[in-house]
């Protein structure tokens, strides 16, 4: 419910906080006073239209902010997590600023929202109610779900859109596969050409890097072979200096005990020179083994790396992409062989998902129906204390299943006759504003706490009315209230005399720079109010007496 309300420098308010409490809360004052301009400023907080010509005159902009207080289980909490807004359990804080240029900013739980945003969550928290209200239970497009609240159909409501989403999927399904069959029928000869080419081609997944890296070292083995084998030639071959070095060094080896020291280091240098070209001719002869190759091998590698390449050009992708188009032509290849099987099998499911559509749609129709006549009978019964005897409330409900939607197969609008013998039409178009909210009035006390936000407002609804309809408006007003948190722009003294809590609208101030002020007024105040709405601006004792009537035969609960 609505626990409190701050407003700041909105046109003719200045600074207000108001707490609200539950049950029936009345707000009456003279005309004038302030009380449009109070639902106004609740509105705005609510996501309404914004109007620089709102901001008091001489400030830079207003300020509006509600405060609410719901169960953690209720769809406004749910409705903060699914667009990602904080909530911590606390009370919801609905904040909008307004500029006297004409812009607005909006907050929920102090983070900036949009204002659609804004006015979709309001709507979960609050319904206000006048005779001139074109939204809440006057959209035909919410006929349909407050007839489902209404009888209790909410849960074979939701098993109807769900069946219609699964038909909806499997159909989604055929009309995919069917067109897959279609294109790959018309494909078929490329299809089985493409794949019976890549089949024997047999492209494996890193090949082509593979036969590249092969490639590039046979082709530089192959520059540097001739260089390794003169180099052999020149250690090992019959110019070699190894045979003259291991003469020389035998004889210098049988002289040298002849001169004694003479010949040693000459003895020695060459022994490490004929150890150094013996490694040498070993690395010569590793060098040859590695760099051996077979021209045959390298021109297969060169065969394959360039046939690979060319079915990469031809079917316009990576060499490393083959792999996966031969795979997804098989694929679809084998989706047009078994295609016509597969076609039939889920054919065979959208038939299926239909018929479960079919079943629970008609249940539900069936059960509309009877909520229909529930909903009509609940709502003639309040009528005739709302001097609307002779009227008729009527569901307009047809039925088709061409209709075939997530809310079923039903087209339901509510439609009243004011009078007999008159032509009945949808309520918006036949009601006068008077009817309009009284009929509002007995359908939310039909619905209850079905299907309604936690705080209604009613916007003079009694205009036009006295007596008896003005105190059975009063009642209706009451019995709401013990569901749901109500409050009441009114000029019905019968009206406010049912009222918890009774608010008084005022304005205070010099000429140039009046102030709209509310109080919450006891019961000796409610008295002088109400003999003043009874009386006019001379109060009598007659109406002080008739006020006091009215309040000590009423109660909020009666």
């Amino acid at each position: 419910m609505l626990t409190h309300l701050s407003i700041r420098d909105i046109v003719l308010i200045e600074r207000l906080e108001i707490d609200l409490s539950a049950g029936l809360s009345v707000l009456t004052g003279e005309t004038g006073a302030g009380k449009s301009i109070l639902l106004d400023s609740l509105s705005l907080a609510l996501g309404a239209r914004g109007d620089g010509a709102l901001v008091r005159h001489g400030a830079t902009q207003g300020q509006v902010s509600a405060s609410f207080d719901v169960p953690l289980n209720h769809a406004a909490r749910s409705f903060l997590r699914d667009n990602s807004i904080d909530d911590e359990g606390g009370d919801l804080i609905l904040r909008r600023v307004q500029t006297a240029d004409g812009r607005t900013r909006g907050f929920i739980n102090d983070q900036p929202v949009s204002a659609g945003l804004m006015r979709q969550f309001g709507r979960l928290l609050v319904e206000i109610h006048g005779q001139h209200d074109e939204r809440a239970l006057v959209e035909p497009a919410a006929h349909r779900t407050i007839l489902d609240s209404f009888g209790g159909n909410g849960g074979e409501a939701t098993a109807v859109g769900q069946a219609w989403r699964a038909w909806k999927t499997a159909e989604q399904a055929l009309a995919s596969h069917r067109a897959k069959v279609e294109a790959a029928e018309r494909e078929g000869d490329y299809l089985r050409n493409a794949v019976k080419e890549l089949s024997e081609l047999d492209p494996q997944s890193g090949e082509e890097e593979e036969l590249a890296t092969t490639r590039t070292a046979m082709m530089a083995a192959e520059k540097i072979a001739s260089e390794i084998s003169d180099a052999q030639e020149v250690l090992s071959g019959s110019s070699s200096p190894v045979p003259q070095l291991s003469s020389l060094l035998r004889r210098l080896q049988r002289k040298a005990p002849e001169v004694p020291g003479l010949l040693d280091e000459i003895i020695t240098s060459l022994d490490e020179a004929l150890l150094s070209l013996d490694g040498a001719q070993s690395s010569v002869e590793a060098a040859l083994r590695a760099s051996e190759y077979d021209p045959r091998v390298l021109e297969q590698t060169e065969e394959r790396l360039f046939a690979l390449r060319a079915a990469g050009r031809k079917y316009n992708v990576s060499v490393d992409d083959l792999v996966k188009l031969r795979d997804g032509m098989v694929a679809d290849l084998a989706d047009l062989d078994a295609g016509a099987e597969r076609l039939t099998s889920l054919e065979e499911d959208a038939r299926a998902a239909q018929q479960v559509y079919d079943a629970r749609a008609a249940k539900l129709s069936t059960l509309r129906e009877a909520a229909a006549a529930g909903l009509v009978k609940a709502v003639m019964a309040e009528l005739p204390a709302l001097k609307l005897e002779r009227a008729e409330f009527i569901v307009e409900m047809s039925t088709d299943p061409s209709l075939r939607g997530e809310d079923g197969n039903d087209l339901i609008e509510f439609w009243v006759r004011t009078n007999p013998g008159t032509r009945a039409g949808p309520i918006m178009k036949v009601a006068s504003g008077g009817e309009l909210s009284r009929f509002l009035l007995a359908l939310k006390v039909a619905l209850a706490d079905r299907g309604s936000a936690p705080t209604l407002v009613f916007d003079e609804i009694d205009t036009g009315v006295g007596g008896a309809v003005a105190d059975a408006i009063g009642q209706r007003l009451a019995r709401l209230s013990q569901t749901v948190q109500v409050l009441s722009v009114t000029h019905a003294p019968q009206v406010a005399a049912r009222a918890g809590v009774h608010y008084l609208i005022t304005k205070s101030g010099a000429s140039d720079r009046v102030s709209t002020g509310i109080a919450s007024i006891d019961r000796k105040a409610r008295k002088e109010e109400i003999a003043r709405m009874l009386s006019g601006a001379t109060v009598t004792e007659e109406a002080r007496a008739a006020a006091e009537r009215l309040l000590a035969g009423t109660s909020p609960a009666s």
